[in-house]
């Protein structure tokens, strides 16, 4: 993660450097989503855009499949092949073994995996924050419904303005540690908030809930393709996250990584034959990722993904992309802080390329007064091909800002709300 002083220089076109912005015009022209009329796109934390390498892939590859034969033995050996190449280049991001990968469908499905691989007891507490996901807490009420245990939140909201850095982070982490339970086998959170943009310390985190015997799960949504990630040092136990969002792959392809260190106290949630050994008469299951993975799955997908990630590292590092997205989302967050109708989220620079802002409807005089947030958001994506998304809690506007976001988006968007307000 860079520091936030990288983030606090005077920002503008020039200080990115207007012959990078020119490279990156080139850059953009390989993804067809980008090159529509008109079209400003703001929605990388819903979905990213694929680039016309990737997309060419997917067609070519179900082709493939189909002329070496469906279901032949040249076919199956094309697959596994993709597979393990797969494997090894999402591993290679991490800095962690391809062993320790599960390949899944999306987040959900990782995030489910870690919620019901635990031998949950009744009595039992897993705790959530408060900013979490809705679809992780529907899947916590199942468990509750099903085992017995008790759910508990901790306030991470109040903590908004936080750092990831320094005496905040160990304000944040000391705030988790204050919740937890001698029953709490174990804590599910976010590594970047979805709604606020928030980064939380994660690896201060880990630590902190290793020393109490709880395990840490984490919705990586919208950290993977940020964030530089170094998984083995950071030790959460589960880390799920998707392709199609930050790193601008397919849908229908996520994945999982498991701690390698909990791998025998875990169980398969599904059963399929990928897990298994092949040792019969008695099921014997693997010590790997794939302990965790069912059955077939569309192999043609794989290598969009590795296409998606060497198109990225065409454009700099992760570290170098990282500190574009800061650099980028500093520039709209202090625009949208300067209109005296906005209210922003969150009241620092942010640490990732999600920005959070609120009409203030006292303040606003123009049309956008009257009309909610999801309605703003439609009218910006009909009127003026601007694709931004509005989110129910809190009641709000969300601009995903990614490396691929030009000086030029921003400026449009801005100019927008201007005109609207």
């Amino acid at each position: 993660m860079i520091s936030s002083a990288v983030c606090s220089e005077s920002l503008d076109a020039g200080n990115l450097g207007r012959d990078r912005e020119k490279d990156l015009f080139a850059h953009r022209s390989h993804f067809p989503a980008l090159g529509v009329a008109n079209r400003f796109y703001f929605n990388y934390g819903g979905q990213g855009v694929m680039c016309g390498k990737s997309l060419e892939s997917i067609a070519k590859n179900f082709q493939h499949i189909e002329a070496l034969g469906c279901f032949s033995n040249a076919a199956g050996e094309w697959m596994m092949g993709e597979y393990d190449a797969t494997k090894a280049a999402i591993a290679r991001e991490f800095q962690v073994s391809p062993t320790t990968i599960t390949l899944t469908e999306n987040t959900t499905v990782g995030c489910n995996i870690a919620l019901w691989a635990v031998d949950w007891q009744q009595g039992d507490r897993l705790l959530l924050s408060d900013c979490e996901h809705p679809g992780i807490v529907a899947s916590a009420v199942q468990l509750q419904k099903r085992f017995g245990i008790a759910i508990d939140y901790f306030p991470l909201s109040n903590t908004r303005n936080a750092s990831a850095e320094g005496q905040d982070s160990t304000a944040v982490v000391e705030l988790l540690v204050q919740h937890l339970q001698p029953q709490t086998r174990m804590v599910m959170l976010s590594h970047i908030c979805w709604n606020t943009g928030q980064v939380l310390p994660l690896k201060g985190i880990a630590q902190a809930c290793h020393d109490r015997q709880v395990l840490v799960a984490v919705d990586a949504a919208q950290s993977v393709g940020v964030l530089p990630l170094n998984l083995a040092d950071i030790a959460a136990d589960f880390y799920a996250f998707t392709t199609h969002k930050w790193w601008c792959a397919p849908l229908g392809l996520g994945a999982l990584y498991i701690r390698p260190e909990i791998f025998g106290a875990i169980e398969p949630v599904f059963v399929g034959w990928r897990g298994l050994t092949g040792k019969t008469p008695i099921p014997q299951w693997r010590q790997d990722g794939a302990k965790f993975e069912v059955a077939s799955s569309t192999y043609a997908l794989y290598e969009a993904l590795r296409i998606a990630l060497a198109e990225a590292d065409s454009w700099g590092t992760q570290q170098q992309r990282y500190e574009r997205i800061c650099q980028l989302s500093e520039i709209l967050w202090r625009r949208l802080d300067a209109l005296p109708y906005i209210d922003c989220m969150r009241q620092l620079p942010p640490e990732s390329g999600l920005i959070s802002f609120k009409v203030n409807r006292e303040l606003a005089k123009g049309a956008i007064a009257q009309k909610p947030h999801a309605l703003i958001a439609k009218q910006l994506e009909s009127e003026h091909q601007v694709l931004i998304r509005a989110l129910p809690d809190p009641d709000c506007l969300r601009a995903s800002v990614h490396y691929l976001t030009s000086i030029s988006d921003i400026e449009h968007l801005i100019a927008i709300l201007e005109t609207m307000g």
